[in-house]
């Protein structure tokens, strides 16, 4: 009978620990995302106006490291009372929050897995019920969480969790996500999808703000390369980077290659930028979600053809001088890398894992010392 609670207790604690952990780390790799998705709520709730920007992106930080910290930590079974408190905590929080949203549904989705899963809200609710479930079997029975790591060593892997969490979560918001799963993804047609009446372009548009043309297909269809500016908002786009996006541009012109500005932000607002940064490339209207969506900063850059997206950058990593040595077509910076995200990934679970990795073999080589050392005590006393 114990043996079987003991098989039950861990069977929950690891659903719990895979499911915090997924959701820990796609909120990480998208912190601007998830920023969106508490602004969000926030708007639903009314409460907006309370919290300046900078604050919810803290939230969004602070919930991404928190949710995969408590995940590794009932993976390993590090800490096992405040773990499985916090994840206890957490899901009583969650459950009737995600009820509400799934009766009065005043946002579409909860945004708990990112863009990586969508759920319904009910279909939330549901699986906020089973793991506040599980949460409640593991907090009364912890004493059983089977530990993977011993006490000894379990500060070292509780300190480079939250650390790794940290540096991830910053990593992906001063550059772009490492993953990305949302529909203008590097490699993304997004003519077929408009083409093919998918709903998520639905709110995909570019018009001519001063003549009012309609000029979504001439840039989708256009062969020649094409560079689009995306600034969301440009009254609150970060212009320190601006010099490199006016080189960029006049690259363009003397390359004749196409170069537009995309923004939602209003005909004064975008004078207003031109006034400040000196910009004298073209600025197309496009819808503000839409934008949001297609590049996780503000300012970002897209380059196209054929209505194909080929490559991102965040304002951080725009190409520069260096990388514009030539025309595109004999650059790298136009191939298209498929798989490229995967190494992301393998990367930053390498820079994870192996680190663990270590940890654990110190965890289990010390004992053996420590035997070998009292092995050798008694000798050393006939010895002398």
């Amino acid at each position: 009978m114990e043996n079987r609670k003991t098989y039950i207790v861990n069977a929950c604690r690891f659903v719990l620990a895979l499911v915090f952990i997924f959701s820990g780390f796609v909120k990480a790799i998208d912190p601007t995302g998830t920023f969106y998705k508490i602004q969000d709520y926030f708007f639903a709730f009314h409460i907006d106006r309370w919290f300046a920007d900078y604050l919810l992106m803290g939230i969004s930080m602070l919930l991404s490291i928190f949710e995969f910290t408590i995940g590794i930590y009932l993976l390993f079974g590090i800490r096992r009372n405040l773990a499985s408190l916090l994840a206890l905590l957490f899901m009583i929080v969650m459950t009737p929050l995600t009820l509400y949203l799934a009766i009065d549904n005043p946002v579409t989705n909860c945004g708990c897995f990112g863009d990586a899963v969508i759920l319904t809200n009910w279909e939330t609710f549901i699986k906020n019920i089973l793991l506040l479930a599980a949460a409640v079997v593991v907090f009364k029975e912890r004493e059983l969480i089977i530990r993977l790591i011993t006490p000894r060593t379990a500060w070292m892997a509780s300190t480079y969790t939250l650390l790794y969490a940290f540096a991830l979560s910053v990593y992906c918001l001063y550059y772009l996500p490492i993953l990305d799963f949302r529909p203008y993804k590097t490699g993304t047609d997004i003519r077929r999808g408009m083409e093919q009446f998918d709903p998520l372009y639905q709110d995909f548009y570019l018009t001519n703000p001063q003549t009012g043309e309609e000029m979504t297909d001439s840039v989708l269809n256009d062969t020649v390369y094409t560079f689009l500016l995306v600034a969301h908002r440009v009254e609150k786009a970060d212009d320190s980077n601006i010099d490199l996006i006016n080189e960029l541009y006049d690259y363009c012109v003397d390359h004749h290659y196409r170069f537009y500005a995309l923004t939602a932000s209003s005909e004064e607002e975008v004078e207003q930028w031109r006034d400040k940064t000196g910009a004298e490339y073209p600025f197309l209207q496009s819808d503000d979600i839409a934008l949001k969506t297609i590049i996780r900063s503000n300012p970002g850059l897209l380059l196209l053809k054929d209505g194909i997206v080929l490559n991102k950058w965040s304002h951080n990593s725009l190409p520069d001088e260096y990388a514009l040595t030539d025309r595109l077509d004999k650059l790298p910076l136009s191939q298209l890398h498929t798989g490229e995200n995967l190494r992301a990934v393998a990367y930053a679970f390498a820079w994870f894992l192996i680190p663990l990795l270590l940890v654990l073999g110190i965890d289990r080589i010390t004992p053996l010392f420590q035997r070998k050392k009292k092995k050798d005590s008694p000798n050393k006393q006939e010895q002398k």
